[in-house]
């Protein structure tokens, strides 16, 4: 389990593990707190009160400090994973759902035609419509795409980047994904 980390502003910063959480709750760096409880850390007791330190992490937290990402320098890594899950497993050019192991990274501009590897490039292709396509553009090959490529937004890639994400983590993402977002239900 990961726990969105944000900053203090409320942009993403990274996912987090539930230790990494514990660090920043401890050193007094966590600003607020939204979603639920998901983790319950006991430490030792005082000497004095006798009262035992508790941790308390919520999925959710937002830190002090200046943000390490600026949104609009962004530029989200490329990987297959994140690209089928982009294109939400549909082939740009038959229009087919596939299983992503039946899946491949279809450059429209084939790197043979000196097509570069970015998102404005690619597009998710069944292994038999990407054969059929070979080095050759969409026009080309007459086979014409469904979708258009586009640059994931930083709340879409934060989405991407995570398989596992909470109830209440993906409702926070999902509020600020772009109105033309594939990965609005």
């Amino acid at each position: 389990m990961k726990v969105l980390k944000l900053s203090a502003q409320g942009l993403p910063q990274s996912w987090i593990s539930l230790e990494e959480a514990v660090l920043h709750y401890a050193a007094d760096e966590v600003r607020w707190e939204m979603g639920q409880q998901v983790a319950v850390f006991r430490g030792g007791h005082n000497a004095v009160t006798g009262r035992q330190s508790v941790i308390e992490v919520n999925s959710i937290i937002g830190t002090k400090g200046v943000p390490n990402i600026n949104p609009f320098d962004l530029k989200p890594s490329l990987s297959n994973a994140k690209l089928f899950a982009r294109d939400r497993n549909v082939c740009a050019y038959c229009g087919g759902r596939f299983h992503e192991d039946d899946l491949t990274r279809e450059h429209i501009l084939p790197l043979a035609q000196q097509g570069r590897d970015h998102w404005m490039n690619v597009v998710t292709a069944c292994r038999s419509c990407n054969h059929r396509k070979g080095n050759r553009t969409p026009e080309q090959a007459r086979m014409p795409l469904l979708y258009a490529p586009y640059v994931p937004s930083l709340w879409e890639d934060f989405i991407l980047r995570n398989r596992r994400i909470l109830a209440d983590q993906m409702e926070f993402l999902m509020a600020h994904l772009p109105r033309h977002s594939r990965l609005h239900a």
